[in-house]
């Protein structure tokens, strides 16, 4: 049974490697405009492939460094994806409500009043997470009635701040356009005009994001030395 649970084990190694590897690789293509795709050659994108194979090296190095703590290493990373989940899930948010890119698809008003329950519900257990991880003595039931208290009231003052639909003929007109609706090409895209409360909710949960991850990499150095 052990010897099938290892085999199982490896397996799983294996792919979790290769596709966060190849999802780095591609999202450092996205980011710097560098041709990225599996079926390029090596000729044709090589950056790409350099990349891919970097990350592999990086990790695999890692693993093979003697006496290195990866049972601390594989605790500390799933933490940091809790961490950076909520994060990627607002960016994803955004997009879903961005009318330039999705024009008359975009997310329709209960869809973002359950997007917005579910990342904010996210976000609350990340912090937990995080609070719980450097915190190891914190009661976590007093702690998640506290976060649970003020996720709902958050909640309802955002709904009330932004109750009401649009106008009855935008949203026949939107219907409308969906079956002729194309998507226009990236390079004529252009960047969005953030309004305040974006570029506030932005802005804080980055702050959010950079203490945790400090936080977290603090306490992940202490119990790699013993302090």
């Amino acid at each position: 049974m052990g010897d099938i649970f290892a085999v199982v084990l490896l397996d799983a190694s294996v792919i979790g490697a290769s596709a966060v590897t190849l999802a780095t690789s591609y999202a450092f293509g996205d980011v710097f405009g560098i041709r990225h795709s599996l079926h390029r050659s090596w000729r044709d994108a090589r950056l790409f492939y350099a990349i891919f194979t970097g990350v592999v090296v990086v990790a695999a190095g890692i693993v093979l460094i003697p006496s290195a703590p990866l049972g601390l290493i594989t605790t500390a990373v799933q933490a940091l994806a809790g961490t950076l989940l909520p994060e990627a899930s607002l960016f994803l948010l955004l997009l879903c409500n961005d009318r330039a890119v999705l024009g008359p698809w975009v997310n329709r008003a209960w869809l973002n009043v359950l997007a917005t329950v579910i990342l904010a519900t996210l976000v609350m257990l990340s912090l937990i997470l995080v609070v719980s991880t450097i915190f190891s003595s914190i009661n976590i039931t007093v702690l998640l009635i506290v976060c649970g208290g003020v996720l709902v009231v958050g909640l309802a003052v955002i709904g009330l701040l932004t109750r009401g639909g649009g106008p009855k003929e935008v949203i026949e007109r939107h219907r409308e356009e969906r079956s002729t609706w194309r998507m226009p090409p990236i390079a004529l895209l252009t960047r969005p005009v953030p309004s305040r409360a974006r570029t506030i909710g932005m802005a804080a949960m980055a702050g959010y994001l950079a203490v945790a991850m400090l936080m977290l990499l603090v306490k992940a150095i202490e119990l790699g030395t013993g302090h």
